[in-house]
């Protein structure tokens, strides 16, 4: 949905014009071009690079309330892994929906969008289909094993990777004894028995 607060850039390669379609019902025409995303388009683990190429396949139909726009925007996404911090990349491919009704209508800006200009925006449209489609936490693969707590060591890469077993810090006193008489502080007191 369009934002009444968001002023339209008349400039920008993912707003479209109508006015060929004219007002009256079943005027029909096809976009299909590749556009150059804007920016901030994700999340802080993934997101659409900005300008990298935006793929847009629509159709857009006059309809008695405005102008119906459906169709597919296809966008290649880069991130994160958030267990290994690989980077990430795919291409996704959102269905896009909308229905921008002339100025004059009486649905309220909460119902839907509005043409402009004979002009429809769709910037939001494409964002909030591709941020709702983004994984919440992106994975290199499913199985991923993250990295060592201990040392940062991808555990994709070596999956026996370990660390000695930490001595509990109350115990250290005891592990200085280990050696001071050629033998364990076990071996000692098994000797005394």
């Amino acid at each position: 949905m369009g934002s009444p607060h968001r002023s339209l850039d008349h400039r920008s390669a993912l707003v479209l014009d109508t006015q060929d379609l004219g007002r009256h019902a079943g005027g029909m025409k096809q976009v299909k071009t590749t556009v150059d995303a804007p920016d901030g388009i994700g999340t802080v683990v993934i997101g659409v690079p900005p300008g990298s190429p935006v793929a847009l396949d629509l159709r857009l139909e006059s309809v008695v309330e405005g102008v119906l726009v459906t169709g597919t925007a296809t966008v290649h996404v880069r991130g994160e892994c958030v267990r290994c911090l690989t980077e990430i990349s795919d291409t996704l491919e959102v269905d896009v929906q909308e229905l921008f009704v002339h100025p004059e209508s009486e649905a309220t800006e909460e119902e839907a969008s509005r043409l402009e200009d004979d002009l429809v925006d769709l910037e939001p449209l494409l964002r909030d289909g591709v941020v709702l489609d983004l994984p919440f936490q992106p994975l290199c693969r499913e199985d991923c094993q993250g990295l060592c707590v201990e040392c940062g060591a991808n555990l994709n890469d070596d999956p026996d990777h370990s660390h000695e077993a930490a001595v509990d810090p109350r115990w250290e006193k005891l592990r200085r004894l280990d050696g001071v008489d050629g033998g364990s502080y076990d071996d000692q007191s098994q000797s005394q028995s």
